[in-house]
């Protein structure tokens, strides 16, 4: 890697053509150059040590060398090298001419882009190769996610602690009680439920004795004239919209966590749908479901529906990595190591559920459902990052 005649040439006429040089006589393009090839910086990528190249000279060198050091200093890089975003702009800004001509010159090599092409992919897989690693390395390192995520827990532990202690039995009961059996203390508690609202309506309800017979039987009318009395046009209708729900299943819809955990066992038909739409658009059929309870759960439905967003905006990422490395083909494999992978975790939670405790669930079902969608904002925030930085 000997400085040539002809670079010192080039090198020379940049400097007498860049009007910069004039106005600006400390700054040349012999401060800016390459130490393997001695000419101006294109995609300047800077190593540990702080030694600064050519990006297809270090894949050049990379591939005659095999070896993943400097190639002034030979101290060991860690990780994958990546683009100088702010030393390339600078360069740029003050020679674009001269960059332009390198660019050209480069994209016409055909061992500079295969080397260029083969270094990028020995990059992908060693990112791919340990994902794991640098989670933990991240997690240990702390930083601003790390300490959002522990002290929400600790917030989190702290309001299901309460909640769990105050937590009345009867509600899960109505999931399995037919209606029509219901007392007046459960209709009084199945109104509660629909919303703060409902609590404006409790003593009428309760000074009327209406049970799970009776409550069948009442219309819109009769709700808007006394002893209910609900002027509320919008409180009426969801009274009836859930009143309806109630009627159509015999029971009472499921709310949290614990009601689902009591319900009977679905139907073949719905196991059929369910699996259908799991094989083939899971987020659309987690968004259906948090649709559907957006009036009943207010922030719930909306963290599941940007998570599934967010989720589906990483699956988008992983698909044009996957088809721009030309790995189409390893898609079945990638999707029967991850059905088998999740297959097994599924069955482990199912066989363990009943014996599970419920403030544990409660911990556990809440940090997924509440934090998730922190981290795969900061996933998706990565991924945009390996977007500007990569090379193709």
């Amino acid at each position: 890697m000997e400085e040539s005649p002809q670079n010192d040439l080039n090198m020379a006429s940049l400097e007498e053509e860049d009007p910069l040089q004039s106005s600006s006589p400390r700054i040349s393009v012999r401060e800016f150059s390459c130490h393997c090839c001695y000419d101006i910086l294109v995609n300047p990528t800077t190593l540990n040590c702080g030694h600064s190249f050519c990006r297809h000279c270090l894949a050049l060198w990379w591939s005659s060398s095999k070896k993943t050091e400097c190639p002034e200093c030979r101290e060991k890089w860690e990780g994958f090298p990546k683009v100088n975003i702010l030393l390339r702009d600078a360069i740029e800004k003050l020679f674009p001419d001269a960059i332009r001509m390198r660019s050209e010159d480069i994209q016409q090599n055909n061992d500079v882009v295969q080397s260029l092409a083969a270094f990028q992919k020995y990059g992908n897989d060693k990112i791919l190769s340990a994902p794991s690693t640098g989670r933990v390395n991240q997690q240990r390192g702390g930083g601003f996610f790390s300490g959002v995520l522990t002290a929400l827990t600790g917030v989190a532990v702290v309001l299901l602690v309460y909640h769990w202690s105050s937590r009345e039995s009867e509600h899960d009961l109505l999931v399995h009680k037919a209606v029509a059996t219901w007392t007046a203390e459960e209709v009084v508690l199945w109104l509660e439920q629909l919303g703060p609202w409902a609590s404006l309506y409790r003593e009428r309800f309760l000074s009327e004795r209406v049970n799970g017979r009776l409550l069948l039987t009442l219309t819109e009318e009769e709700f808007s004239r006394a002893p209910y009395t609900i002027e509320n046009s919008s409180h009426r209708r969801a009274i009836l919209m859930e009143l309806e729900r109630v009627k159509a299943l015999g029971v009472k819809p499921p709310q949290n966590l614990w009601e689902y955990k009591d319900l009977r066992e679905p139907t073949w038909k719905q196991w059929r749908e369910f699996l259908v739409k799991y094989s083939f658009l899971p987020y659309q059929l987690i968004a259906e479901f948090a649709w559907d309870w957006l009036e009943v759960h207010y922030w719930t439905s909306r963290f599941l529906i940007v998570d599934a967003m967010l989720l589906s905006v990483l699956e988008l990422f992983s698909f044009w990595r996957t088809w721009s490395r030309g790995e189409l083909k390893t898609v079945p494999q990638r999707m029967w190591s991850h059905f088998w992978k999740v297959s097994t975790q599924g069955l482990f939670v199912a066989m363990f559920w009943p014996l599970i405790p419920q403030f544990v669930c409660n911990c556990l079902f809440y940090w997924a459902l509440y934090f998730n969608p922190i981290i795969n904002i900061d996933l998706v925030v990565k991924e945009v990052r390996r977007l500007e930085t990569q090379v193709l």
